[in-house]
């Protein structure tokens, strides 16, 4: 699974309700983003937004449903 911002896919580790734990955070800005899952020969993708943005000093990554 991948946050794809701003033309960078960065790893997700663990997805949440309304979180996502990523594997290396570096600061971003608050936007929109896409979710990506692949299984298998399947992908799926999701809009979402990341209100809080991203703090280069925590993994947790809060999101919530793109408008």
């Amino acid at each position: 699974m991948h946050l794809r911002l701003r033309g960078q896919a960065i790893p997700v580790v663990q997805m949440g309700p309304d979180f996502l734990l990523v594997d290396a955070a570096s600061d971003q800005a608050p936007g929109e983003a896409s979710l990506e899952l692949k299984v298998d020969a399947s992908e799926r993708s999701w809009r979402i937004r990341l209100p809080e943005g991203i703090s280069a000093g925590s993994k947790r990554v809060t999101i919530a449903a793109a408008t």
